[in-house]
C-alpha cells in the first residue's frame, strides 16, 4: 500500500476520533476515552514521522514564508502548512490539557463501576489549589478544542476551494483506478 494511502487512512481515523471527542464533550467517560484515543494517534504519528519517509516528516507542518508572494498566494503551500500547524498545535494542546485534567482516572478499572454518560460523577478530589488549576486546565482545554475546530473548518474550506483533487483523495472520493 502506498504511503499516501496509509496517510489518508490514518487521517480518517484521527479526524473521526477528534470529531467524536469534540462532540462528546458532555459524555464523561466516553469523552475521556476518546481523548486518550487521540493521544494514542498523536503518539503513533510522532513515532511514524521517525521512519524517514519524506511524506511522513514533521516538516510538512512548518510554514516557510520566504517564497510567499501576493500573486498566487491563495494556492501557496504556506497556507496549508499554517492551517496544519494550527490544527496540530491546538489538538495536541487540547489533548494534553485533557490528559492532565483526567490524570489517568478514566483508565482505572474502578472507572467502569462509576460509568456515566455525563461528567457529573467525575468529581475532582483535592484541595482549593487543585480546584483552581483544574478550572484553568478546563478553560484551556475548551479554548484549544474550539480553536482546533475553527482550524479544521478553515482547512476543509481551503482544500475544497483551492486543492479539490487533494480534498477528494483524502475524503476517499477520488476516481477509481488511481
Amino acid at each position: 500500500m502506498a504511503v499516501m494511502h496509509r496517510i489518508r487512512i490514518f487521517h480518517a481515523f484521527l479526524a473521526l476520533t477528534v470529531l467524536a471527542a469534540y462532540f462528546s464533550a458532555e459524555m464523561g467517560l466516553i469523552h475521556a476515552w476518546l481523548g486518550y484515543g487521540v493521544a494514542g494517534f498523536i503518539l503513533f504519528r510522532l513515532i511514524w514521522a521517525l521512519s524517514g519517509v519524506p511524506q511522513l516528516g514533521l516538516e510538512r507542518f512548518y510554514p516557510s514564508f520566504k517564497d510567499l508572494h501576493l500573486k498566487g498566494m491563495a494556492t501557496n503551500p504556506v497556507i496549508s502548512r499554517v492551517l496544519l500547524a494550527g490544527i496540530a498545535i491546538s489538538v495536541i494542546g487540547a489533548t494534553a490539557t485533557g490528559v492532565m485534567m483526567d490524570n489517568g482516572r478514566s483508565l482505572q478499572p474502578t472507572s467502569l463501576s462509576s460509568f456515566s454518560f455525563s461528567g457529573e460523577s467525575e468529581e475532582r478530589e483535592g484541595g482549593e489549589g487543585e480546584d483552581e488549576s483544574g478550572e484553568a486546565y478546563e478553560e484551556a482545554h475548551e479554548l484549544l478544542a474550539n480553536l482546533a475546530m475553527a482550524f479544521v473548518i478553515m482547512h476543509v474550506l481551503y482544500l475544497l476551494a483551492f486543492k479539490r483533487p487533494l480534498a477528494r483523495f483524502m475524503l476517499f472520493a477520488n476516481k477509481s483506478g488511481k
